[in-house]
């Protein structure tokens, strides 16, 4: 994972509430234990017809929807079944933020070991965002702020070791690993003989 210290992009939104997991990613295409190519297929059930052509009027498929890194969505984001195959998605489609004014916790959590950075905001500034879409808003995960084009700055809660895991680009086996000689010392100096 690389490091992710601050994000700038434009938005896309997506007010819908309580777009659950099976909407993110449907169960059929659960059948890979692989990360990549999931993109292709996030909300591809509002993505496409039921002949494979995308629907122009779904907000992904518009061109000023490309290169969007910040997906804003309605209340209750990720709720559902535990699949940590929506976060894959979402993150092999290009979104590294979700912005929401409730972020279901096991899908939060799973953003977060991909890379991808839930914030909540209150409702006020949600509803900016969806006024305003294509606004260019900046993430700064070592302040725990959203930053909007306006200049107003909204802090947002991240869990300590997400936060820094997403600072120096670490997953938590990886920053496990790292501490191997710690934990070697550790387990010498206490060691017990029976």
């Amino acid at each position: 994972m690389e490091p992710l210290t601050q994000l700038t992009s434009k938005t896309v939104v997506l007010p819908n509430a309580d777009i659950d997991t099976d909407q993110i990613i449907p169960a059929r295409f659960l059948t890979t234990t692989e990360s990549a190519g999931l993109g292709q297929h996030a909300f591809s059930d509002w993505r496409f017809d039921s002949d494979g052509s995308p629907k122009p009027d779904f907000v992904l498929n518009r061109p000023e929807a490309g290169g969007c890194e910040v997906l804003v969505a309605g209340d209750n984001f990720g709720c559902g079944s535990s699949r940590e195959h929506a976060a894959w998605a979402l993150r092999d489609f290009g979104f590294r933020a979700v912005i929401s004014t409730t972020i279901a916790d096991i899908f939060r959590s799973n953003a977060l070991k991909n890379g991808i950075v839930p914030v909540e905001v209150d409702t006020a500034t949600q509803q900016w965002l969806f006024e305003n879409p294509g606004a260019e808003v900046t993430i700064d995960i070592g302040h725990r702020q959203l930053q909007l084009p306006d200049g107003r700055r909204c802090e947002f809660a991240i869990d300590d070791f997400a936060r820094y895991c997403l600072l120096y680009g670490v997953d938590p086996l990886g920053h496990l690993l790292s501490q191997e000689k710690a934990i070697n010392d550790y387990e010498r100096a206490h060691h017990c003989t029976p």
